[in-house]
């Protein structure tokens, strides 16, 4: 389930109301349930995937694909794996959790595990959103945010992309005031 906490002490688990909070910086916020053939798959469970196995879960959300490609012009997704036993994962987060922008939207959608996107609001508070399995997020480009996982350092998360290109993150000056 997820939840959003504040610098100026807000929080909520209910969906309705974070996604009035993130309607600020027009992030899109939702929980799709995961596919009933796919809540039970092993593959959704299990830690490290080869790239086949990665192909097969992939496979499985197909549909949730197709209707991202009609409504919002998504041209491709792949899968990200993290977990504690993944090669440079300490470095990999380093990457990600400074603040950032980039210039493409970032979209995903969680299958597993969980993780955290922070946010700036234009008033300069910060919310952090804690995301797990079935919730949706799309951020826009030039929004400024990081992402963490949890102390479980697990996630498996399709993202999908209009542009690769523009997915590199371009570091700000702000310091992330939440944890």
């Amino acid at each position: 389930m997820a939840t959003i906490s504040t610098t100026s002490g807000y929080a909520t688990d209910d969906t309705v109301a974070i996604n009035r909070y993130l309607e600020s910086i027009e992030v899109f916020f939702s929980n799709w349930p995961i596919p009933a053939a796919m809540e039970a798959s092993k593959l959704r469970k299990t830690p490290s995937l080869d790239e086949l196995e990665k192909k097969n879960l992939l496979e499985g959300f197909e549909e949730i694909f197709l209707r991202l490609q009609k409504e919002m012009g998504m041209k491709s997704r792949d899968l990200i794996v993290l977990h504690p036993g993944t090669p440079g994962l300490s470095e990999m987060l380093d990457r990600f959790s400074p603040c950032h922008t980039h210039d493409d939207e970032e979209v995903r959608y969680i299958i597993d595990g969980e993780g955290e996107f922070g946010f700036v609001l234009p008033t300069g508070e910060q919310a952090l959103l804690k995301i797990g399995p079935g919730d949706f997020i799309r951020i826009p480009k030039n929004t400024e945010h990081w992402f963490v996982l949890t102390e479980k350092r697990c996630i498996k998360a399709i993202r999908y992309f209009s542009d690769t290109a523009g997915w590199v993150p371009k570091y700000t000056s702000t310091k992330v005031k939440i944890s």
